[in-house]
C-alpha cells in the first residue's frame, strides 16, 4: 500500500494567447502550490481491476468510473509500462474545492501516478511520471512539482521558481460551477470582438514580484486573462471579488477558469477575518483558508 498527499494550486498569473489551429491556447502561467491537499492511497490488487472510492470535498458529486481522472491516470500508467495485468484499489480523500479552478482532479491524478508507481513497484522516475502527467492534463505536471513554477505551452512545460515567504489566501467557493471549455470559448469570442487583446508577455519584474513571497509585491501583479470571460458567464462573481476587496483583501483574482475567487491577505489574522466575513456573502457557499507556496507531493 502507498499513500501520498498532493497540494492544490492557485495561478498567480494566467496569460492566455489566441486559440491555435488545434483548438488549444498557448499559456504563460505562474503556479503556486497551496495548503489544501488531496490524500491518495493505492492498494495493489491480485486482479486487473481498478477501483475508486472518494470522500471529502464534493466527492458525492463525482463519478468513480473510468471517466474519473484518477482512474484514467492508473490506466495510463500501467499502459505505458505494458502491464495490463496490474490492478489497484484507490482511495481519495478530497480537500481541494471541486470544479473551482484549483486543480483538485489534477492533484488526484498526480497522486495516483506516484502511489501506483510505488504500489506496483514500477520504479518510475520523475521524468517518466511528468511525461505521463502531461498526457492527462495541463495542470497535472505541476502537481508533481509543487512550490512556485512558470508553466508554458499548455502549462505543462515547467520551470522552477524561488518558493519564498508565505502568502496567506482566502478562497471563496461559488454555489455553482463554470465549464472550462465554455470560459475559453467566451475568451475567444471576446478576442474576436476586440474586447480583449491577448498578450502572454510576463516581464521579469512581474515574475520576480510574483515569486518574492512578499504579499505587497505580489498583489499588484496578480493576473488572470480568463477572468473577463468567466465574469461574463457568471456575473455574480464580480460582486464576490468586490466584497473581498471591500473587506480588506490586498488583491482578488479568479482561480483558473473559475468560479472560485482567491483573495490575497496581509497576514493570517486578516485572512481569518476575511474568511469569516465572506462566508455569509451572496454567491458564496463557503470559504477556505490556505497558505503558499508549499512543497509538492508528500509520501505518507
Amino acid at each position: 500500500m502507498s499513500s501520498v498527499r498532493v497540494p492544490g494550486k492557485v495561478n498567480l498569473a494566467l496569460c492566455v494567447a489566441p486559440r491555435r489551429a488545434d483548438g488549444y491556447h498557448e499559456l504563460v502561467t505562474v503556479f503556486q502550490a497551496v495548503s489544501l491537499h488531496e490524500e491518495i492511497t493505492a492498494l495493489a490488487r491480485q486482479d486487473a481491476e481498478i477501483g475508486l472510492q472518494m470522500t471529502g470535498e464534493g466527492s458525492e458529486e463525482l463519478p468513480c468510473d473510468q471517466s474519473n481522472l484518477a482512474v484514467r491516470a492508473a490506466r495510463l500508467l500501467r499502459e505505458r509500462y505494458s502491464r495490463p495485468d496490474l490492478g489497484v484499489d484507490l482511495r481519495v480523500r478530497k480537500q481541494v474545492p471541486m470544479a473551482g479552478g484549483m486543480a483538485g482532479g489534477s492533484a488526484d491524478a498526480a497522486g495516483v501516478l506516484l502511489a501506483c508507481s510505488q504500489a506496483w513497484q514500477l520504479g518510475a522516475g520523475s521524468s517518466e511520471l511528468s511525461g505521463i502527467a502531461a498526457e492527462l492534463g495541463s495542470d497535472v505536471p505541476f502537481l508533481l512539482f509543487g512550490g512556485n513554477a512558470v508553466g508554458t505551452g499548455r502549462g505543462e512545460r515547467l520551470r522552477a521558481m524561488p518558493a519564498l515567504g508565505r502568502l496567506e489566501w482566502v478562497f471563496a467557493l461559488a454555489p455553482r460551477g463554470l465549464s472550462t471549455p465554455s470560459v475559453y470559448q467566451r475568451f475567444d469570442e471576446l478576442v474576436e470582438r476586440g474586447v480583449l487583446v491577448p498578450n502572454t508577455e510576463l516581464s521579469k519584474r512581474s515574475l520576480d514580484a510574483l515569486c518574492s513571497g512578499d504579499a505587497a509585491q505580489v498583489a499588484p501583479e496578480l493576473r488572470n486573462d480568463l477572468q473577463p470571460a468567466a465574469l461574463e458567464l457568471y456575473p455574480e462573481l464580480a460582486a464576490t471579488l468586490e466584497a473581498g476587496l471591500f473587506a480588506g483583501a490586498l488583491a482578488a483574482v479568479l482561480c483558473g477558469s473559475g468560479p472560485t475567487c482567491a483573495f490575497l491577505c496581509t497576514d493570517a489574522d486578516q485572512a481569518d477575518r476575511l474568511a469569516a466575513a465572506l462566508a455569509t456573502a451572496p454567491e458564496v457557499r463557503g470559504t477556505r483558508r490556505a497558505h503558499g507556496p508549499v512543497p509538492g507531493p508528500e509520501v505518507l
